[in-house]
């Protein structure tokens, strides 16, 4: 599947955000912690050159943790703090806020001896649509200081919000890049929600996802649906697939005639709210190595 999305209010957002780059101490950036390569915006290692960095891999419980342990090191490998996040919970909190401090430490030094003191820091908080950057903002200021949900496009505007006395963050729309150059990227923001599904054949995108994941998950697909699955893993077995799923959850059109939409949409409503269990689509490899995230 060919799959591109850029909407015009993301160009609009794009450039504010540039503007807004000039007042920030700190870029805070959420990745999807079960697409982490494709749910980076290639574009913001060139908009935060000379800012102080923080990766947070968000919806990390949604994501297989032997994989995300993975990212884990890959990042400190880079010297790029990382934090494991499920925006959910407050239990993060704190580590985050170490983090924070830590990555502008230097800045805090440099305040200090030119008599600047208690200034807070502030940090811009990046994400491509619906990787949970009002969520995470929300769970960090103890309070809904941003609109939420579960689906891009949510936040339409920067927003300040005050964490206390050190701190302050600029929570800003998702931004998504002008074109794919890999098929997979499309595939894999697709899967996740950060792309509209109403421009998505989701039965097209149903049969790439179990192709994509069956070979690493089949058993917690067979599980869920109470089937079992093609010996292979080609887009022929992926349609025999999404039949039996439709017909395990009898999603029927007519008699004998399978609703797959239907069945898709719920392949894909299980996948992004956990009943599915642990998937995570990327792993780091010595091929990503040289992408994104150049060295601090």
């Amino acid at each position: 599947m060919k799959i591109q999305w850029y909407p015009g209010h993301m160009m609009k957002a794009k450039r504010q955000m540039l503007e807004d780059l000039k007042l920030i101490d700190l870029v805070i950036e959420l990745l999807d912690a079960r697409a982490v390569m494709s749910s980076r915006n290639p574009e913001i290692d060139q908009f935060a050159n000379g800012k102080a960095r923080l990766v947070l891999l968000n919806k990390a419980d949604l994501a297989d943790d032997r994989v995300s342990a993975k990212w884990v090191e890959y990042f400190k490998a880079k010297n790029i703090p990382v934090v494991l996040l499920n925006s959910k919970d407050k239990s993060s909190k704190k580590r985050i806020e170490t983090e924070v401090m830590e990555a502008c430490k230097e800045k805090i030094e440099r305040n200090k001896r030119r008599g600047i003191l208690n200034r807070p820091v502030r940090a811009m908080v990046v994400g491509i649509p619906n990787v949970g950057k009002s969520t995470f903002i929300n769970m960090y200021a103890g309070k809904a200081a941003a609109k939420t949900g579960n689906k891009p496009g949510v936040t339409k505007g920067k927003q300040w919000i005050r964490m206390g006395k050190m701190l302050e963050l600029l929570d800003t729309p998702g931004i998504l890049w002008p074109k794919f150059d890999d098929e997979m990227v499309g595939e894999h923001l697709a899967f996740i929600g950060s792309i509209n599904d109403e421009i998505i054949s989701i039965a097209d995108l149903a049969l790439a996802f179990l192709t994509d994941i069956k070979e690493r998950y089949r058993n917690l697909l067979e599980s869920r649906y109470g089937v079992s699955l093609e010996e292979d893993n080609t887009k022929e077995d992926a349609v025999k697939d999404l039949y039996k799923i439709a017909k395990a959850r009898n999603c029927l059109k007519s008699k004998d005639n399978y609703d797959y939409e239907k069945s898709a949409r719920i392949i894909f409503d299980d996948f992004r709210n956990d009943r599915l269990g642990k998937i995570s689509l990327e792993e780091p490899t010595l091929e990503k190595e040289g992408e994104g995230l150049g060295e601090e």
